[in-house]
């Protein structure tokens, strides 16, 4: 299952609004219902200098790609990372579908 990536100013403004939050230790993650999957990622600049933020970008979209094929149906999902010392890919990984499995996503 493919995605579509979240671009827009105005779709990520409506998504923190009116869209439900999950929390991990390491993520929140804010979806709501849709007839696309599209996701999206906010990466603040507390996490650092840009070579860190999209490091942190690459591992979440890598992340969500593996956790996708347990999702059942589709959703506008913004992924935003908690500042921390280490950012792995197997933490993610793990919170994503821990948020997926309690959320019924």
């Amino acid at each position: 299952m493919n995605y579509l990536r979240l671009k827009k100013q105005a779709d990520f403004q409506r998504l923190f609004q009116k869209g439900k939050r999950a929390f991990s230790p390491s993520l929140t993650l804010v979806y709501s219902k849709a007839d696309k999957m599209t996701m999206g990622i906010s990466v603040g600049k507390k996490h650092g200098k840009s070579v860190m933020r999209n490091r942190i970008k690459r591992l979440l979209r890598e992340a969500f790609r593996s956790a996708q094929k347990e999702m059942r149906g589709t959703y506008h999902i913004v992924l935003i990372p908690k500042v921390a010392e280490e950012y792995s890919y197997k933490t993610f990984e793990r919170h994503l579908q821990c948020m997926i499995k309690k959320e019924n996503l």
